[in-house]
């Protein structure tokens, strides 16, 4: 029997699913300063696990016009040369002068970096119950390792796009890719590295029926006329990739609202990793747990749980048990087991999401070290996740977006 709570619930699924509303969402282009930020302390992470895969890195990193600072804590059989790692970063995104945003001939290279905590280590390596100051390192099977820290993370899959994830912020996304993709090969040859897109789509229910606005602030050189400007934006970025179908004469296009936007990068705004989680995560379209991912190694489980609980919402959403899910994990420092797993479809599940939940317990790996084995975290891989999102790409390295647990969920809940 349903209880008042039950068809309170029933009746706001019911609304959500018929209403219309406005959702917007936005992207950033790989000079962005806070993209930067996340660039150079993945790329430190890369570095680090392509020479020890055992490497623990927390990495932060901070630009700004005349200084890097990159601190955090670093425990690592790898020496590391900054320098040049954070060389080959603004050589790839094209910063190389002040006029394009940042130059390193003019910075500042300032370090501050530890060994990781005695105390977190321990924590990782050995069993909760088996902690004990002064004993000697031991070895521990993958399957054992606790979680390097607290926290709650959050994955999300819809089905309103073919990559099971939220259209506003996948056409963000391709806008700031196209961007800078047309400026790498000089089809646009006054675009700069630094900008900005923002997609706003209006949806009937849960399906998304038009583009409302399309916004684009993108950097450029000083001597190109706005009309000129304007107009190459709009037919080489913004019409090849946003559908004709979803652009009517009501969708408002907007570039560079401000005006001149010559000076960017570096040179105009401070960067900082982890200042982009949206950007890097769902759009706004679900919860964010808070923590970063760029800099962190997967036993950090800020990036690790994350991609875990993007893998499980995936796959329920590809075996079409609902339209759209939401799951939270959480997890204790020292714990190998999360302290909770939440499956919410929102009202749009066939199934009873307890049901799923317990599916999910039976067939995807929940421990940090079982996560690490299964999605092949240990890797060199984190520079391709710092810019244009974690998720919704399909690339052999992004595991976490495989769909190879479909047939074991409906098999499972066909019991």
């Amino acid at each position: 029997m349903k209880t008042n709570m039950d068809r309170k619930k029933d009746k706001l699924d019911f609304m959500s699913t018929c209403r219309s509303y406005l959702f917007t969402s936005e992207s950033v282009t790989e000079g962005h300063p806070d993209k930067l930020a996340d660039q150079i302390s993945d790329a430190v992470l890369d570095e680090a696990l392509a020479r020890d895969d055992q490497s623990k890195v927390a990495c932060e990193t901070l630009v700004s016009h005349n200084l890097i600072v990159i601190a955090g804590e670093i425990s690592s059989k790898a020496h590391l040369d900054f320098f040049q790692i954070i060389r080959k970063v603004l050589e790839k995104v094209g910063y190389g002068s002040q006029e394009t945003g940042f130059a390193l001939s003019r910075c500042s290279l300032m370090l501050d970096l530890k060994q990781q905590s005695k105390e977190i280590a321990r924590a990782v390596e050995e069993k909760p119950g088996e902690i004990s100051i002064g004993r000697g390192k031991k070895e521990v099977a993958n399957d054992e390792i606790g979680a390097g820290d607290q926290g709650l993370m959050f994955g999300y899959a819809t089905d309103e796009t073919p990559e099971l994830m939220p259209l506003p912020l996948m056409l963000a996304h391709r806008l700031v890719m196209k961007a800078d993709e047309l400026r790498h090969a000089q089809k646009i040859s006054w675009l700069c590295p630094d900008g900005k897109s923002q997609v706003t789509v209006r949806y009937e229910g849960e399906k998304p029926v038009a583009i409302e606005s399309v916004l684009l602030s993108l950097q450029h050189q000083p001597h190109i006329p706005s009309e000129t400007l304007s107009q190459a934006i709009k037919q080489e970025i913004i019409e090849k990739v946003i559908p004709a179908e979803l652009l009517s004469s009501k969708t408002e296009i907007i570039i560079n609202p401000s005006g001149q936007f010559t000076t960017g990068g570096p040179e105009a705004d401070t960067g900082l990793t982890g200042r982009k989680i949206i950007v890097d995560t769902y759009g706004g379209a679900c919860p964010h747990g808070g923590g970063c991912f760029s800099g962190k190694d997967p036993t950090k489980v800020d990036r690790s749980g994350a991609y875990a609980a993007r893998y499980i919402a995936k796959n329920i959403v590809a075996a079409r048990l609902a339209h759209r899910c939401t799951v939270q994990l959480s997890y204790a420092i020292g714990r190998s087991q999360p302290t909770s797993l939440t499956v919410n479809t929102h009202g749009t599940g066939n199934i009873p999401d307890r049901e799923i939940e317990e599916a999910v317990r039976k067939i995807f790996p929940l421990t940090p070290g079982k996560i690490i084995d299964e999605l092949k975290l240990q890797r060199p891989i984190y520079s391709l996740t710092s810019v244009y999102g974690h998720f919704g790409r399909n690339l052999p390295e992004f595991t976490w977006e495989y769909t190879d647990r479909m047939e074991a969920l409906r098999s499972y809940l066909k019991k």
